[in-house]
């Protein structure tokens, strides 16, 4: 066979290439991770997911990104909200109900952000009772009863705002860090402080964000806040992740100064309960703050550390590479990244992949079977990714899921880009203490319940 002309060459590469494109995805792709079930989630566009043990049962509570699909259940068309999924048989999900959300799209709507606390464990919740703590597109926050999974009824709502985010809620003490936009702050989003002891009687404690940000500063707005992850009464931590690629901040707060300290939001009060910050820089941010205290080190020490997070908002790797950097923490006033963990765009040819390439979210469960050893970060066109941290200063991959594209898929093509493809977008990744992995999409393709093979649980020195 003779060789192609040079040009002819460049032709032929250049239409394998976009062939290759146009079939990528079209299987699983997989690394000691293996499918365990599937709910479609009727092709919304998935946030976050949380799992709660209830009465016998595992329910799964999965926030979604505006827009709006048909409900089966209903028969009507509705605006995406919160998915109620019974996930005890993990290989037959069953849709149980759909909350509706706010109208609009992304995060202009829906209701993305969940989170769940039973009332025995509130301080003035009704035991035998759940709740669940959801944001209401960037109108509100709302509390509703969900004991019955399948019929939930809303009970309180927190209005008078302008955006929301990753909430936080502590079912030891029913304090709810809340994401909010509220007028006369410099900024999209900060942190209302709520006391949801009774969770149908919301009682704000305070406001609180970065000094700059209060009514009245002036000089350079500090980034907003992408969400706060509190150790509770016993850990007196709070640790807040701000930015989502850029000016990334992590602020390490004594939480007992944050509740107890004066309210009026002042430069000095609001910088009081700070304990440690660590800026990121101008090309990272801090989507998720996972705190990873006490782990256990090799000479038998223990020491703090928090897992950061960026988040990648641009297709085809138009941006700098966020990724999962590990923070010691163990002198708080001085934190440093000793570790970094990304996934190599060659392994996989990521970048030619439709849609975004990076880090999203961590799981954020404690969960004792994974916690402290393995995480699981999303990645979106690649997958969820399991990550081995028994050492802190150096991650290792242990496992992957790339999910297939399906029939619900949408097509990424964001920038006025006209290579449109449909491509899964594993946006965020939570845990339940059976060992089970959610992994939810972004792009509609529906969450994947998944499993650690034996030989991942072997990688990572867990029990088979």
């Amino acid at each position: 066979m003779r060789p192609l002309p040079i040009a002819a060459c460049l032709l032929y590469c250049a239409a394998a290439t976009a062939l290759a494109a146009a079939q990528e995805q079209t299987q699983a792709e997989a690394s000691n991770m293996a499918l365990a079930g599937y709910s479609d989630l009727q092709g919304r566009s998935a946030y976050q997911p949380v799992i709660q043990q209830q009465d016998g049962r595992w329910i799964a509570y999965i926030g979604h990104h505006g827009g709006a699909a048909l409900n089966p259940l209903t028969g009507r068309r509705e605006a995406n909200g919160t998915s109620v999924v019974d996930v005890t048989d993990p290989a037959s999900p069953r849709m149980l109900h759909h909350i509706p959300g706010a109208s609009g799209q992304g995060e202009s709507g829906g209701a993305q952000m969940a989170r769940i606390c039973a009332g025995g464990s509130l301080p003035h919740g009704l035991p035998g009772h759940y709740y669940l703590l959801r944001t209401y597109g960037n109108e509100a926050h709302e509390v509703w009863d969900v004991t019955a999974p399948a019929a939930p009824r809303r009970i309180a709502q927190l209005g008078g705002i302008s955006g929301t985010h990753k909430n936080f809620w502590e079912c030891d003490s029913g304090v709810a860090y809340l994401v909010s936009g509220v007028p006369g702050w410099r900024t999209r989003r900060m942190t209302q402080v709520v006391d949801l002891a009774d969770p149908a009687r919301p009682r704000l404690l305070r406001q609180f964000g970065l000094p700059g940000q209060q009514p009245g500063a002036s000089g350079p707005q500090p980034v907003g806040l992408h969400g706060p992850i509190s150790l509770g009464k016993a850990g007196n931590r709070v640790y807040f992740g701000y930015g989502v690629n850029s000016d990334g901040v992590l602020q390490i707060v004594d939480r007992r100064k944050l509740l107890e300290g004066p309210a009026e939001p002042t430069a000095d009060n609001l910088l009081a309960p700070q304990v440690g910050r660590l800026d990121l820089g101008p090309e990272i941010g801090a989507h998720t703050a996972l705190p990873l205290p006490a782990m256990p080190m090799r000479d038998g020490s223990r020491r703090d550390f928090v897992l950061v997070v960026g988040e990648a908002v641009a297709d085809h790797c138009r941006e700098t590479r966020q990724m999962a950097w590990m923070v010691d923490v163990g002198e708080e006033a001085r934190p440093r990244v000793v570790s970094h963990f990304t996934v190599p765009e060659a392994s996989g040819d990521f970048c030619r992949r439709a849609g975004r390439f990076g880090t999203h979210s961590s799981n954020e469960s404690a969960a004792a079977v994974y916690y402290r050893k393995v995480v699981f970060l999303a990645h979106f066109n690649a997958g969820v990714r399991a990550v081995d941290i028994r050492d802190p200063y150096s991650m290792k991959e242990i496992g992957y899921y790339i999910p297939a594209v399906n029939a619900r898929t949408a097509s990424q093509c964001a920038g006025g880009d006209p290579d449109c493809r449909p491509a899964t977008q594993t946006n965020n990744v939570e845990i339940d203490e059976r060992g089970l992995i959610y992994s939810v999409d972004r792009a509609g393709s529906g969450m994947h319940i998944l499993r650690l093979s034996e030989d991942g649980k072997k990688a990572a020195g867990l029990p088979p």
